[in-house]
C-alpha cells in the first residue's frame, strides 16, 4: 500500500472512478484504505473501495496483490462486523479465482485464511472457507488431503446443523469419492446432500449442481434414461441462470442419447430453440461428430472425431469414460460382421476393411477370443486369423439326465404302490 493516505470519502471514490488509468485508481483506492478514520461513514467507504479495488486488481491479473491486500485488511477487519468480513474474504477470494492459472495460490491463499480465522477464533467463515480450499484441492486432483479436511469439516457441520454448508461439503464429498471410483460412497454422500437439501430452500445453482451429480453417477450405472432427466433438469436449472455450467448438462444429455442408440435426436435438441445458437460451439460440435459416427457404425469417423475434439472428449473424464466403452463396443460389432463369411483371413485384410491400423486389429481380436466373443485363434506366423465354427452341443447328455430322470420318478411310483400293498 501507499504511505500516503487519502479521506475516505465519496470525493474520493469520485476521483478513483475518474482517473485515467487503472494504476492510478489502484493507487487511489490503496490510499483511501490508508485512512486510519474509523467511522462509519468511512467505514462503508473503506468496503466500496476493497470490492472496486479487488475488481481492477482482478482485470490487471495481479493475483499476488489480491492475497497480500487480504493480508494487510486484518486489522481493518477487526473494525466491522463479521458477517462483512465473511463477505470481503469471499470478494477477494472470487477475484483470484477469476484469473487463469492461478490454483496453487488459491490453495495457499484459502490456508492462509484458515490459520488466521483458527487464531481469530471466526468459525462460521473458516469452516466456508475449508469448503472452498476442499473444492481447489478436489480440482487439483489432491483427492487426499481434500478427503482428510472433508472428514473433519463435516462432523463439526453436522454438530452445528448448518444445512446449506451442510449440502456444499456433502456434494463435494460425493464428487470427491467418484473422482477416487468408490461410488457406493459418492451415492450415500449424494444422498445424504438431498436430504439436507429437502429440510431448507436451496439456491437454484446449487440444485443445479446436485442433479448433475445425479446424472452423472445414475450414467455410471448404465442409467441413462433417468440420467439424461437428471441432466436435463440440471441444464433447465443452470439455463435460467445463465451459468456456464449449463454447457456441461446439454452435452451429457446429449451423451446419454448416443449411449441409449438414440444418436438421431442429437441434431434435433442442438437445433431447438432452448438451445440455439446460445450453446453453439466446439462442446456441441463434439457430440455432433460422435453422434454422426454412431448413427453411421463408422469406427473411422468415430477416430476422427476424437482426434479433432481431444480437449471436448478425451480430456472430460466423465464423456471419456462412456466413449471408450461406446467405442470398444461399436468395434466388436463391426469386427464379428466382418469376420463372420471367412473361416480364414489375413489380420491385415480385416484391418483394411475396417480402416484400422493392424497392431490395434490384432490386440482387439485377441482380447476378444479370450473373452470368448467368438471361437477362433490367431496365427502370428502367418498373420492370420483362423475362425471356428461354433461347437454343437452334443443333445445325448441332457436326454440321458432327462431319462435318468424319469426312471427316478417311475421307481418312487412303484415302491409308493408297493408299500400301500405290503400294509
Amino acid at each position: 500500500m501507499s504511505s500516503s493516505h487519502l479521506p475516505a470519502t465519496t470525493e474520493s471514490l469520485t476521483q478513483a472512478s475518474e482517473a485515467q488509468t487503472p494504476a492510478e485508481a489502484i493507487s487511489i483506492y490503496y490510499g483511501i484504505l490508508e485512512n486510519p478514520s474509523s467511522s462509519s461513514e468511512a467505514l462503508r467507504i473503506k468496503e466500496e473501495s476493497i470490492t472496486k479495488l479487488s475488481d481492477l486488481l482482478r482485470q490487471e491479473g495481479r493475483a499476488e496483490d489480491l492475497q497480500n491486500l487480504l493480508t494487510k485488511l486484518r486489522p481493518f477487519f477487526s473494525l466491522i462486523p463479521k458477517a462483512k468480513t465473511a463477505k470481503i474474504v469471499r470478494v477477494i477470494i472470487d477475484s483470484v479465482a477469476k484469473i487463469p492459472g492461478t490454483s496453487d495460490l488459491q490453495i495457499s491463499l484459502c490456508k492462509e485464511i484458515v490459520q488466521w480465522t483458527r487464531a481469530e477464533k471466526r468459525t462460521f467463515l473458516r469452516q466456508r472457507i475449508e469448503a472452498r480450499l476442499a473444492a481447489l484441492l478436489l480440482e487439483n486432483k489432491e483427492y487426499s488431503e481434500a478427503l482428510n479436511l472433508l472428514s473433519g469439516l463435516i462432523k463439526e457441520v453436522r454438530r452445528l446443523d448448518d444445512k446449506l454448508l451442510l449440502v456444499e461439503i456433502d456434494l463435494l464429498e460425493s464428487k470427491l469419492h467418484f473422482s477416487l471410483r468408490n461410488l457406493p460412497k459418492a451415492k450415500a454422500s449424494l444422498t445424504a446432500a438431498r436430504t439436507a437439501a429437502n429440510a431448507i430452500y436451496v439456491p437454484p445453482a446449487q440444485q443445479g449442481t446436485i442433479d448433475l451429480q445425479s446424472g452423472i453417477l445414475h450414467a455410471e450405472e448404465k442409467d441413462y434414461k433417468t440420467a439424461y432427466s437428471y441432466f436435463f433438469e440440471a441444464f433447465e436449472a443452470f439455463n435460467a441462470l445463465e451459468d456456464p455450467q449449463a454447457i456441461y448438462g446439454l452435452k451429457y444429455m446429449l451423451l446419454c442419447k448416443i449411449m441409449v442408440n438414440q444418436a438421431d435426436d442429437v441434431a434435433g435438441i442442438i437445433s431447438s430453440p432452448k438451445v440455439g445458437l446460445k450453446y453453439q460451439g466446439p462442446e456441441l460440435d463434439a457430440m455432433k461428430a460422435v453422434a454422426d459416427a454412431h448413427s453411421k457404425r463408422s469406427l473411422k469417423l468415430f477416430e476422427v472425431a476424437l482426434q479433432n475434439f481431444k480437449t471436448q472428449l478425451d480430456e472430460d473424464p466423465i464423456v471419456h469414460r462412456h466413449l471408450s466403452s461406446l467405442y470398444d463396443t461399436l468395434l466388436e460389432q463391426n469386427l464379428c460382421r466382418l469376420i463372420e463369411p471367412f473361416s480364414r483371413v489375413e489380420i491385415a485384410h480385416i484391418a483394411e476393411l475396417i480402416e484400422l491400423p493392424g497392431h490395434h486389429v490384432e490386440k482387439k481380436l485377441s482380447q476378444m477370443i479370450l473373452d470368448k466373443k467368438f471361437a477362433g485363434t490367431l496365427d502370428q506366423g502367418a498373420g492370420c486369423l483362423i475362425i471356428f465354427d461354433d461347437p454343437k452341443t452334443d443333445a445325448i447328455y441332457p436326454a440321458t439326465l432327462e431319462t435318468i430322470s424319469n426312471m427316478e420318478k417311475v421307481v418312487d411310483s412303484l415302491y409308493a404302490r408297493s408299500a400301500k400293498i405290503m400294509a
